[in-house]
């Protein structure tokens, strides 16, 4: 397959179209596992929930679980967001205006979402999203890890196995990124367990609180088990929600009316005063902005930042669709794809239609999560997934609600060759203020 795979390389995402979601994903889930190929893809992840099946996975599944959805951690999640927006990306977007430069949306986005993932993870803001752009190594190698993940599915084991051997290529910048990510994990294990023991000496408490300082509550998780959870965290976190934000905006640019119900909808819903500057918007407010969700949805849907997933069969299977399958087979199945099939999604699959997601009675339509996979399916479905809403909802809500962003005419728009969904050569963009324009 390895030559007809180069060749659709540049549309890799639309390139597979056929899935057995529900049979792989649910209903015979026990067959289906992440299996011994993918964990050696992943290999830098270590032992994360991500690279872990059977009971491993169970385990760590409920711990996380646990931990996402505790009151602490939701407290913490809504303190970090808006903090973020308003010293950080609120404050950066008013200097590109006010200066009127041109700016990569993406970057930003990227930049956003790695400061707020890492404070959230670990309880440290590495302050990447700042006027002077600053060079952050640890986000470097992230994308450098990225990359050459995605470079091992397309080659056959061997080839890569090779260039590691020989440290070129591919395998070199992911031997590098990798020396790279241990080291700074190993910091902020080291800072935050010194943080701790100082904390307990003063008798203090915080209301809410990083999921490394949960973690390490427990004294039975060793610096292994955290490095590879904290990595897992920062992988999903940072570029998931980046991805889906810069694709957004992508589309309402060109869908100026959406933009518009958007902001008719946060006028009519929540309380914005005539000429208040930045405005930050608490999630119970932003329950409120149904149409803002469905337009999030339906962003989703046409760019899911994890746009393939892939498995392997314990026991020789048939699937639905009466294709056999035996352990050596692997079924890669495209989320991208499944956006744009009628079969699935209607005759309008390829229309940005925030409405599809509406009821008559002007609710969320709840699809399937085997029908919309942006969030995984199943027993693995997305344990970060109201998470993730939360913090595009408040980023989305505050700069709408501020400024326009007009994309640069002419600036080439393609999904980039990687296991995330990003914009291959960003995402370059004015920003207009809102109170200027009117």
């Amino acid at each position: 397959m390895l030559p007809l795979l180069l060749h659709h390389l540049h549309h890799i995402h639309d390139y597979g179209t056929q899935a057995n979601v529900h049979y792989i994903m649910t209903s015979n889930f026990s067959n289906f596992p992440k299996g011994p190929e993918f964990k050696k893809i992943f290999d830098v992840l270590g032992d994360g929930i991500n690279n872990s099946d059977s009971d491993s996975w169970r385990i760590q599944r409920k711990i996380a679980r646990a931990l996402i959805n505790h009151r602490r951690f939701h407290q913490f999640l809504e303190k970090t967001s808006r903090d973020k927006v308003e010293r950080g990306l609120l404050p950066f977007l008013e200097h590109v205006s006010k200066q009127g430069l041109v700016v990569d949306l993406q970057d930003v986005f990227h930049r956003f979402t790695f400061d707020t993932t890492c404070i959230m993870v670990s309880g440290f803001d590495p302050g990447c999203l700042s006027i002077d752009f600053p060079d952050v190594p640890f986000s470097k190698a992230l994308d450098d890890v990225e990359e050459a993940i995605f470079f091992r599915h397309i080659v056959p084991e061997s080839c890569w196995k090779l260039l590691r051997w020989l440290e070129v290529g591919e395998e070199k910048k992911l031997s590098r990124a990798w020396e790279t990510l241990d080291y700074f994990i190993a910091k902020y294990i080291s800072m935050k367990r010194e943080e701790l023991i100082k904390r307990k000496k003063m008798e203090e408490e915080e209301e809410g609180v990083d999921l490394l300082t949960s973690y390490m509550e427990d004294d039975e998780k060793d610096d292994k088990f955290l490095r590879d959870t904290i990595l897992t965290f920062m992988l999903a976190g940072r570029d998931t929600t980046s991805a889906a934000l810069t694709w957004f905006f992508w589309l309402v640019s060109k869908n100026p009316s959406v933009e518009t119900k958007i902001l008719e909808e946060i006028k009519a819903n929540l309380q914005v005063k005539e000429g208040e500057k930045w405005r930050f918007f608490s999630t119970e407010e932003l329950s409120k902005l149904v149409y803002l969700h469905g337009a999030l949805c339906e962003s989703l849907r046409l760019y899911p930042p994890v746009p393939f997933q892939h498995k392997a069969p314990l026991r020789p299977d048939i699937l639905p669709s009466g294709h056999p399958v035996d352990k050596n087979s692997k079924i890669l199945f495209s989320l991208y794809s499944m956006g744009r099939m009628e079969g699935i999604w209607g005759k309008d699959c390829l229309e940005f239609k925030p409405e599809r997601w509406i009821s008559a009675r002007g609710g969320i339509i709840h699809q399937p999560s085997c029908k919309f996979f942006a969030f995984n399916a199943g027993p693995r479905s997305c344990i970060g997934k109201e998470v993730a809403f939360i913090q595009m909802k408040a980023v989305v809500a505050a700069m709408i609600n501020n400024y326009h962003v007009q994309v640069v005419e002419g600036h080439p728009i393609y999904p980039s060759t990687s296991i995330i969904l990003h914009m291959k050569h960003g995402l370059m963009v004015r920003v207009i203020n809102r109170s200027i324009n009117e």
